[in-house]
Parts: C-alpha cells; sequence; structure tokens
C-alpha cells in the first residue's frame, strides 16, 4: 500500500471515529424530556413561561401536553430552540357563546362581592359544577364565560430542548 492510500485510510478511520457514531440525540415519541417554553398570543401577550422557574420534563405523545406542542419537539436535538404557533382549532377550540351565561346575583352567596376576571365555580341543581371567568356585572346579574381563557386564541410557543432525559 503506498504512502498516500495508508493517509487516506488513517484520515477515513479518524473521520468515522470522530463523526459516524456521534450523531446527535433527536428527540422522538415516548422519550422524557426537559424544556423551557414561553407561550404567547398573537398581540405579544405571554400567557404562561416557565423562564425562570424550573423548565418542565414529561414524555413525548404521553398527552400531558397539546398534542402539537408535544409533536413539535420530535426531530429537535438538546440545546436545539424554535418557534411554533398552534392554530385555535388545534389548542383550546374556538369561543363558544354557548358557553357564556348570564347569571342572576342571587346564586351568589348573600354578601358575596364578585369583581370582572374573578374565576367562580358555581354548583348546579343537576349536581354539575359551572366554573368560568366573570366578563360582565350589573346591578341584578353577572356574565360568566365558561369557556378557556384561551379558547379561540392561536398559540406561539418559543421552545427550547434542555435535554432528552430518556429515550423509549
Amino acid at each position: 500500500m503506498s504512502k498516500t492510500g495508508a493517509v487516506l485510510i488513517a484520515v477515513l478511520i479518524v473521520g468515522v471515529l470522530l463523526f459516524g457514531g456521534c450523531a446527535a440525540q433527536r428527540a422522538d415519541a415516548g422519550d422524557t424530556v426537559v424544556v423551557h417554553y414561553t407561550g404567547g398570543l398573537d398581540d405579544g401577550r405571554v400567557f404562561d413561561s416557565s423562564i425562570g422557574d424550573e423548565p418542565l420534563q414529561f414524555v413525548i405523545g404521553g398527552g400531558e401536553l397539546l398534542p402539537a406542542f408535544e409533536k413539535a419537539l420530535v426531530g429537535m436535538q438538546a440545546g436545539e430552540a424554535k418557534t411554533i404557533t398552534i392554530p385555535a382549532e388545534e389548542a383550546y377550540g374556538p369561543h363558544y357563546e354557548d358557553l357564556v351565561f348570564v347569571l342572576d346575583m342571587e346564586l351568589l352567596h348573600e354578601g358575596a362581592e364578585v369583581e370582572v376576571g374573578d374565576i367562580l365555580s358555581l354548583p348546579m341543581p343537576n349536581g354539575m359544577v359551572l366554573s368560568g371567568v366573570v366578563v360582565d356585572i350589573s346591578e341584578s346579574s353577572f356574565t360568566l364565560d365558561a369557556n378557556s381563557i384561551l379558547a379561540g386564541e392561536d398559540l406561539t410557543f418559543d421552545i427550547h430542548l434542555v435535554k432528552i432525559v430518556e429515550t423509549a
């Protein structure tokens, strides 16, 4: 074998050792991952963030989070970041007007005061509990919106995959 051939083989072996078996691990369904995230709305408001707090740990595909959020992590490498937008239909759905109720103030306990923005849970005669946000108040009634506060909103997430803890 010539000297040039031996050098080429040596370079090839070093290349395989350095790069061949060291492909970065990519997240996949079933993997336990740790992420930092910030969730925002179209108008720039932030509705949730893990920044400045503990990162979120979960199993991709475990159903703990919005499916589109979990799916966005598939194929990412530890240290990688991306921004995704989840349409309202894939997030918390549309805002349904039939989940907005005008209720009589008499439903509240005597002396109870309610303000716009309060979250109430009211027992109903059928044994169910109606929960929602107070969105309007008049002298004799208040309006309770039982939609998710994120219903009808497209959600934008800045996601940073901190690490892959365990693979499936």
